[in-house]
């Protein structure tokens, strides 16, 4: 294949070291939440954001008197994005059913999708203040029917956000909590002696928070390894030009100190345009210092021979958000298997998806493409099965076959439990233990 990087981002090895760290840090922090609770999680707040109120769960009082804060038209803004999001969860939840079917006579087969009972989402915004977020955990929980829905974020700038605590009260948030970071995974997870434990933890974060959720699964349920920020164009001469590449890669790139940003092109000339425009934004854009730092670290520019090249190295690598700029938008859309999200056509972009459109931004990161996508309404659905026998033929037919495999895998405890509803429904005389003669004449 014809591959070739123009650009590279940080060795791997470098890597796996500052993922290490951050593992160290979070192991010995949950621990500490665990052994002292309440007043652990204040210290954490009071070191890392510097804040420590009487109580960090916010009372309905506080949650209207910060909310009446947000401008009418930023509530207007905020309500239209709350309703693009949870029409999309509605319409997904509305394709989850119930099943019941009769697979033999008198056998009855079916399974129930049942809301999670309790989930902790948390909305990132010690940086910048992630309203967005609160759509996309809280709302979409609250299209599930979730019964106890939890809502944390950081302060801002020493104190609440009201536009992110606007759109926790008005996606149905029941415990509205201001904490931040690894504080506020652990105590949501393990439990204080004020913040009763959920089942599950939702929301994207930071490396630290990302580490934590991975560390307290299957204490707790997750919805997804959410790291650091990922974006991927994948873009031709025939759709994209320097400026709209460079414009939505460092668009991604201004999340954080660690986004990888990902060009993937068949054309040189478009490659080498761009990241000559990259360095024109940096110089003028605002969150520069950021940017700037994903793009030297993690910013990689991979030029293919052909189109078949692009989708092999896109498979590959995975990457959050992909955003398909080419004159064959639909083939990417047809033969993508590992992502996050599709971004298609260039006048779509990966900020429409983080913030209003409707699809949910918390994405898979680091390469778990492969095996998940993102939050939606399901991921706080249980699918649970059962099973209804309501005839005695029934109870006979399947209580042979059950027995005769129960003793050919050696489990004679397994086959008593079908014999005796043999005994029972089938009228077969058999001593306890001693299926085996019936079931032989019944092969």
């Amino acid at each position: 294949m014809g591959i070739v990087y123009l650009k590279q981002g940080k060795p791997a090895d470098q890597r796996a070291k500052d993922d290490a760290k951050i593992r160290s840090v979070v192991e010995e922090t949950l621990k500490d939440i665990e052994e002292r609770g309440d007043k652990a999680v204040r210290e954490l707040s009071e070191k890392f954001d510097r804040y420590s109120p009487p109580a960090f769960r916010l009372t309905d009082g506080e949650v209207e008197a910060i909310t009446s804060k947000v401008s009418t038209r930023e509530m207007a803004d905020i309500q239209f994005a709350h309703d693009q999001v949870v029409n999309f969860a509605q319409a997904q939840r509305g394709s989850m059913r119930d099943i019941e079917i009769e697979t033999l006579p008198g056998v009855f087969l079916g399974h129930r999708n049942i809301p999670v009972q309790s989930v902790g989402c948390y909305v990132p915004g010690g940086k910048f203040p992630m309203v967005a977020s609160a759509h996309m955990s809280v709302a979409t929980a609250k299209v599930a029917q979730v019964p106890r829905i939890l809502a944390a974020t950081p302060p801002f700038k020493g104190e609440p956000n009201p536009a992110v605590i606007a759109a926790m009260r008005m996606g149905g948030a029941d415990e509205i909590y201001v904490l931040g970071g690894i504080q506020a995974i652990g105590a949501m997870a393990i439990g204080t002696e004020t913040i009763d434990p959920v089942h599950m933890l939702v929301g994207p974060g930071n490396a630290f928070v990302s580490e934590a959720k991975r560390q307290l699964f299957g204490r707790v349920g997750i919805d997804l390894f959410a790291g650091p920020t990922e974006t991927m164009v994948i873009a031709d001469e025939t759709a994209a030009d320097a400026e709209l590449c460079a414009t939505d890669l460092l668009g991604q790139a201004e999340h954080g100190y660690n986004s990888p940003c990902v060009l993937v092109t068949n054309s040189q000339r478009l490659a080498q345009n761009t990241m000559t425009e990259i360095e024109r934004i940096l110089d003028i854009l605002p969150t520069a210092e950021t940017a700037r730092v994903s793009w030297d670290c993690y910013g990689e520019v991979i030029v293919c021979e052909t189109y078949e090249d692009m989708l092999h190295v896109a498979n590959e690598i995975a990457s959050e958000h992909v955003q398909v700029m080419t004159d064959r938008d639909d083939w990417f859309l047809e033969n993508m298997h590992s992502y996050g999200a599709l971004f298609l056509g260039s006048r779509t972009n990966v900020a429409n998806g983080d913030k209003v459109i409707g699809t949910n931004h918390t994405l898979p990161t680091n390469k778990a493409g492969r095996y998940t996508g993102g939050l939606w309404v399901g991921k706080y659905i249980k699918t649970h099965s059962y099973q209804r026998i309501v005839t005695d033929d029934a109870a006979t037919l399947v209580g042979g076959y059950g027995s005769r495999l129960c003793l050919l895998e050696g489990f004679v405890g397994h086959a008593e439990q079908c014999n005796v509803r043999l005994r029972r429904y089938g009228g077969v005389d058999l001593p306890y233990g001693e299926g085996a003669p019936y079931l032989e004449m019944t092969k």
